[in-house]
């Protein structure tokens, strides 16, 4: 047993996933260095050369070929690189530690269940404004609150779970693929009116890319108390999102802590109408820091199931 063990562990999967976990808890990469940092920075300039040009379709083509001719040469830079690195579980470490991100999410929970707790509007806007696209000098206390729990549960589920579930599938080239078209769709997100329908590709491909990981994350989600209310709100709200897997998320976690999530958004002096899902409780600091122990447990029990289907189906093989 424990050679069998051994030999799994150095087929560099686990250990791979399990480093990439720790170095990141240990030594997180500073965001003004990291490369995603850049990737908006080059996805924020090229929309400003082509998006406003043409009319309708003539925007949504700029789009697509902008999503294309940023996304596929670095999916084909890395395909071609894999062969050639020095040591190619190495290469899987870093791209895996290049995508995941759990610690701005667990920085971004801490912050705002201190800062609702003590009433401090301002400082709460200011943080919740750096990981979201929305307007939020305006928002009050209820606004906050839903913002918060969206944004931890969207940041949380695409930059662990989702990040995992490809490695898992595709290796490191599709973990760290994976997080450069959500900071695509995050640059050109179409909630703006000026990206719009520019960003339509960008977000429209995420969609795809998080429909398994988001629906199976938000089941994980609901099992334990208050389950079967969970899932008859996933069910039944979770079609009424834009997006088939953040609405089943959003759904799931509503229906599970009674949130009232969702509803109108504004992003630049522009509101959009959103549906409304959950239930009737405004979220405050309280039930943030709730959210956060739920997501947390969940996230680590992805991870064990994880490693165990690693260790069965290498066995196997």
């Amino acid at each position: 047993m424990i050679e069998q063990f051994t030999s799994l562990i150095a087929d560099g999967t686990l250990l791979v996933m399990w480093g990439a976990l720790l170095f990141h808890v240990l030594l997180p990469i500073p965001y003004q260095a990291h490369p995603m940092t850049l990737w908006q920075k080059f996805a924020s300039q090229l929309a400003e050369k082509v998006n406003g040009k043409g009319d309708y379709s003539q925007r949504l083509l700029y789009g697509t070929l902008a999503w294309l001719l940023m996304w596929t040469p670095a999916l084909l830079v890395l395909i071609a690189a894999y062969p050639l690195v020095w040591d190619q579980r190495l290469f899987e470490l870093a791209l895996l530690l290049l995508a995941i991100d759990w610690r701005s999410s667990e920085k971004l929970a801490k912050g705002l269940v201190n800062s609702l707790g003590n009433n401090d509007k301002q400082q709460a806007r200011a943080q919740l404004a750096f990981h979201v696209n929305r307007q939020t000098d305006t928002l009050s206390p209820l606004g906050l609150g839903k913002a918060g729990a969206e944004t931890l549960l969207l940041g949380y589920s695409r930059n662990v779970i989702a990040v995992l579930f490809w490695f898992g599938l595709t290796g490191g080239i599709g973990a760290f693929m994976y997080r450069l078209a959500c900071e695509l769709a995050r640059a050109w997100s179409p909630s703006h009116e000026s990206l719009r329908p520019f960003g339509l590709p960008a977000v429209y491909m995420l969609a795809v890319f998080d429909y398994l990981p988001l629906r199976l994350f938000a089941l994980l989600l609901c099992v334990g108390r208050n389950g079967k209310q969970a899932i008859t709100t996933m069910w039944h709200q979770g079609k009424q999102w834009q997006l088939p897997g953040p609405g089943w998320l959003l759904a799931a976690v509503g229906g599970k802590l009674e949130l009232s999530l969702g509803g109108p958004a504004i992003y630049l002096q522009q509101k959009l109408m959103r549906p409304k899902l959950g239930g009737r409780i405004a979220p405050a600091a309280y039930h943030l820091a709730q959210l956060h122990r739920l997501l947390n447990v969940r996230i680590v029990i992805w991870i064990a199931i994880q490693s165990l289907l690693i260790l069965l189906l290498k066995q196997g093989l």
